[in-house]
Formats: structure tokens, sequence, C-alpha cells
């Protein structure tokens, strides 16, 4: 197996701190399901391979930077920009989607 599909759990939740990501979001992000991302995170299941690829792929996507430390984000501009300005978007998006 590459050393880019491996993530722990603890990489994991601590790229969703830096990020400022739920499960849930994570679990949109990688097209899984948040019990899948929870089951791993906390330990309860050992996800498939394709499934760990899946996360580290879409938390890679969002700036995540794995080295053998713990997660980094690749580069931040300012307060508008990366993480706060993409949760904003994304936040907006979803109170759009929301029924009437």
């Amino acid at each position: 197996m590459d050393s880019r599909d491996l993530l722990s759990a603890e990489q994991s939740k601590a790229a969703r701190d830096l990020l400022n990501w739920s499960r849930v979001r994570l679990a949109a992000k990688a097209n899984l399901s948040e019990p899948t991302i929870s089951g791993f995170e906390n330990g309860f299941r050992k996800p498939k391979p394709s499934n760990v690829a899946a996360i580290r792929q879409a938390l890679e996507e969002a700036g995540i930077v794995f080295t053998e430390g713990s997660p980094s984000l690749a580069r931040y501009e300012g307060p508008n920009s990366g993480r706060n300005a993409d949760n904003r978007t994304w936040r907006r998006r979803q109170t759009k989607r929301a029924p009437t």
C-alpha cells in the first residue's frame, strides 16, 4: 500500500479541526457516510483502503498537507481566503437549498 493511502484516525480529526469541518462535511466531500467517518475516527471500525484514500483525498483537496507529524494547511493567504471563505461559501449554499 502506498504511504499516501495511509491515514490515522488522529490525523483525520486534526485535519478536520484545521479546516473547521464536521464529520458530516468530510463525509460529503469524500462521498462516504457520516457513520463511516465516525466509526473510523472513534476506532469502532477499520474502513476499506478505498474509503481511507477517499477521506485523505478530500482533506488534501481542501489544502491539508500530511507529513510525518500532524497535518497542516498548505497555505493561508489572509482572513478572506482559505478555509474561512470556503466554509462561508459552503454554509451559504446549504442555506439556499433549505426548503422554505
